[in-house]
């Protein structure tokens, strides 16, 4: 993951210096005063040439979703195969600071996603929601191939809503084995209810600190666990030496993982990644 605390200006370097190190994924974020998801992706993909650029995510009270998706078509045309699209309630008091506070949360974030998947998929959209109001939308230039919109959401009646309106779901930083294992249960339900035969991926941010730096990670995993709700005990984490990140990462994939993404805490993120990615690489040769 692209940091939300480095400068723009650094990106560009930073994704090619991702690639040649071999990541399959880089990820970038939206959080508000920080930057823009769209123009970041867009810096990404341009600065590479096979890396997978995630947003994650990008909030859907700040999104129109007719203007998202023509967003994403655009990058989904010009780069194919390398976008993924994460959506999702946002911080809520980060939304009312600039307007965009919501009563119906998952209305607005099922319907925003499904509008986005609509037009992304070429077809024309008639959407008359709780929250969202599309009429006869069609885009000129959709994708040939649509990027997959994935859900970044974390309580149990969100995660439904992705395993059956999404094309998978993004687990925030903090949530080890026990807590996929769960979000796993929820999304199966979504995805019974809709009848959802397609794969879904599971794309879950673990922080990484190698070294172990308890001073630097303590406070983040302490204002994480204090967001999702859980004990500061349970907050998940791949640190330590290079095997033991490596094997905490293995964790995540053995819960249910598809896609695990590290967020480097500290100084070098891109030397922890290589030292990490190195062990990974070691336990996992094929």
């Amino acid at each position: 993951m692209f940091d939300r605390d480095q400068r723009p200006e650094d990106l560009r370097d930073f994704a090619i210096a991702a690639e040649e190190l071999g990541a399959d994924d880089l990820w970038v974020v939206e959080d508000l005063t920080w930057a823009g998801s769209i123009a970041s992706a867009a810096l990404a993909l341009a600065a590479t040439s096979r890396l997978r650029v995630g947003i994650g995510i990008a909030p859907a009270p700040l999104r129109n979703p007719a203007l998202l998706a023509m967003e994403l078509a655009t990058l989904g045309r010009v780069f194919p195969g390398r976008l993924v699209a994460g959506i999702g309630h946002g911080v809520a008091g980060w939304m009312a600071q600039v307007g965009a506070a919501t009563t119906t949360p998952l209305a607005l974030l099922e319907e925003t996603i499904g509008t986005v998947r609509t037009l992304l998929a070429g077809e024309e959209a008639h959407v008359s929601g709780r929250a969202v109001r599309v009429e006869g939308v069609r885009l000129v230039h959709p994708p040939a191939t649509p990027p997959p919109v994935v859900a970044g959401v974390v309580r149990p009646r969100s995660l439904e809503l992705s395993g059956r309106a999404a094309d998978g779901t993004i687990i925030a930083e903090g949530q080890g084995p026990r807590h996929i294992a769960a979000a796993l249960a929820h999304i199966a339900r979504g995805r019974s209810s809709a009848a959802v035969s397609q794969p879904h991926e599971l794309i879950v941010f673990t922080h990484l600190s190698v070294p172990d730096d308890p001073e630097r990670v303590g406070p983040v995993l302490a204002d994480q666990a204090g967001w999702l709700g859980i004990p500061p005990e349970e907050a998940f984490v791949a640190a330590g030496d290079p095997a033991t990140a490596a094997q905490r990462v293995s964790e995540l994939w053995h819960a249910g993982a598809t896609t695990v993404v590290l967020r480097p805490i500290g100084p070098d993120p891109l030397g922890q990644f290589r030292a990490a990615a190195t062990a990974v690489a070691a336990g996992f040769p094929d």
